[in-house]
């Protein structure tokens, strides 16, 4: 019988030596002397005192109680934290301001701390603190604080350090040290790639610090609200940052992009111009048009325009693009231009009995699966995981930069303008096998080989073996490589917006897909542009609009009405507007 590798009480730190490890191997050129030194050092400490330290690095904050920090792996903290202690890594006598104390005490220890300040038993902590806040602006040991408290607090010392490794090993800062507990209990696993140096996302040390510095820029971002004068100082920071590593350069343009986007909720118009102008995030330059628009810049705007239409960057640009030029023409006093005819789309519509705890799009699941065909919910799923399934040896080939870490549920530059083009000739391959029934097998092989591993195209959950099966059976292999295409063409724009049903006639070995949309519900941008995609390339697509059944009749009524009385009689799904 297999052994869970929780079942060691000291499996957080071998993921800890693990990582440790990991770094010493693959990125010994880039560490400063002191990320050496602690390295070596944390081998020759005890094992008590590692765990502790393991302990602290995982937890939230660096201000710990020692009475709270009881682990029976481990004993007593006190004694474990000594050899800490010695080297600097932990503090037992930390400066502590009013916040912190507060954050460390209970609110019967406060009162007995405050007693002097008469604390009332109904007085809420936070209210406690608001009233000592100006008596006591300074910063002191807990038993200055408090005498005569028998506890000691520790302030973990080496978490910027820390942090720095976490850095080099995850390639970020936002996936945290559980990624192990979640890996070894089978929650999450994962595809297991080849690395290699080259395929480092860091490659100078100067990289880690910048990444650091983006890093900081955007939590500082997330903590503005309508701060004028500091966004404009976040934004000259993140424009002073240089950096020719590709994967950090995307990173800057997207804070670049976020920050552009917080000025133009502020009306900042000269610094959302600024910020956008320096960023070659996707959607940026659109952004910019916009800007230009709203601050009535109108030539701007449309000089802006007609450059982007010479090279525009994907589908969504063009849409929106197509959008605002009527607006500026008008403004500008030009002559209108011809709107572009949309395609022609099936319009289907039915009237349903709302059920509780069904949504609209089962509702219409349910009532087609009457007519003896197969229905599914599948929504952005099914081409995706088809997709994913057969070209899973170029999503997870080991380029430079696309994967540093056996975490990886997707590669770090998913979302780069350059990610076809870097796999071109490995996306090709795969596709290839669609012009013969290769691709078959391929992707039955690869969906029982690959079951449950992360991945950021394959929803396992809902391609269930039948669904698998029917699809392969009823979606020609064309249309297969159509989607794919144009997947790869602008993957973050193009992976969302598919129709909401399938449905197959396993007999004629056909399908239709069918976008739903509910009462008051509009079509989206990547719903139109997905169906618009569909119709150009005359594929079995249909939008439902649905009415609750209680409404349809009331609106047919009227509908026989106004139609007699014009001298027609007509029903409304006997019509197939455009959309």
């Amino acid at each position: 019988m297999s052994t869970s590798p929780l079942d060691n009480p000291f499996y957080y730190l071998e993921n800890f030596r693990q990582v440790l490890s990991w770094i010493g191997q693959r990125y010994d050129d880039l560490l400063d002397d002191e990320e050496r030194r602690f390295i070596e050092d944390f081998a020759l400490l005890p094992q008590p005192a590692q765990a502790l330290l393991v302990r602290m690095v995982m937890r939230k904050g660096v201000l710990f109680r020692a009475s709270k920090l009881a682990y029976a792996e481990i004993g007593d903290a006190r004694q474990a934290a000594l050899p800490l202690l010695e080297r600097g890594w932990v503090d037992s006598r930390p400066q502590l301001d009013l916040q912190a104390l507060f954050a460390l005490l209970r609110k019967d220890e406060l009162s007995l701390c405050f007693k002097a300040h008469g604390v009332k038993s109904a007085e809420k902590k936070a209210d406690l603190l608001d009233r000592l806040l100006p008596l006591h602006g300074h910063v002191q040991p807990l038993e200055q604080w408090f005498a005569g408290f028998d506890e000691v607090v520790f302030a973990l010392q080496v978490m910027p350090l820390c942090d720095r490794l976490r850095l080099l090993y995850f390639g970020n800062l936002y996936q945290e040290w559980s990624e192990f507990v979640l890996a070894d209990l089978g929650i999450y696993r994962y595809e297991k790639v080849e690395f290699s140096i080259e395929s480092r996302g860091i490659s100078q040390r100067e990289d880690i610090d910048i990444c650091l510095h983006l890093h900081s820029c955007r939590q500082a971002l997330d903590e503005l609200v309508n701060e004028r004068e500091r966004l404009s100082e976040l934004a000259t920071q993140a424009l002073a940052i240089r950096t020719t590593n590709p994967w950090l350069s995307m990173r800057r343009a997207k804070l670049l992009f976020q920050i552009g986007h917080q000025a133009e909720r502020q009306q900042e118009w000269p610094l959302a111009l600024s910020v956008y102008a320096q960023s070659s995030y996707p959607g940026a330059r659109v952004r910019r048009i916009r800007v230009l628009e709203r601050s009535e810049q109108y030539l701007e705007a449309m000089t802006l325009l007609r450059q982007a239409q010479t090279a525009p960057e994907n589908d969504e640009e063009i849409q929106h693009l197509l959008r605002i030029q009527p607006r500026l023409q008008r403004k500008l006093g030009q002559g209108a231009v011809r709107k572009r005819t949309a395609r022609a789309v099936t319009r289907l519509d039915l009237s349903v009995i709302p059920l509780p705890d069904y949504s609209v799009e089962q509702l219409i699941q349910l009532h087609l699966a009457e007519e003896g065909s197969e229905v599914h919910y599948v929504e952005n799923a099914l081409i995706n995981s088809l997709f994913g399934l057969l070209c899973w040896p170029a999503v997870f080939a080991p380029l430079p930069g696309a994967f540093f870490h056996p975490f990886h549920s997707a590669p770090s530059d998913l979302y780069s303008p350059d990610f076809y083009q870097r796999r071109a000739a490995l996306f090709d391959e795969c596709l290839a096998q669609l012009d013969d029934e290769r691709y078959l097998d391929v992707i039955r092989n690869t969906y029982v080989n690959k079951f449950g591993l992360q991945s950021p195209f394959v929803f396992w959950g809902t391609l269930t073996p039948a669904l698998l099966e029917q699809a392969l059976h009823c979606l020609p292999a064309q249309h297969l490589e159509r989607w794919f295409r144009r997947l790869l063409q602008d993957i973050k724009a193009n992976r969302t917006g598919m129709p909401d049903l399938i449905q197959f006639y396993p007999e004629q070995r056909s399908y239709r897909m069918i976008e739903v949309k509910g009462p008051g519900d509009r079509l989206q941008d990547n719903q139109l542009r997905w169906l618009d995609f569909c119709a150009e390339h005359e594929m079995p697509v249909v939008v439902c609009y649905v009415q609750w059944a209680e409404e349809a009749v009331l609106m047919e009524t009227a509908d026989r009405v106004q139609f007699v009385g014009a001298g027609l009689l007509a029903k409304t799904s006997d019509l197939t507007p455009q959309y």
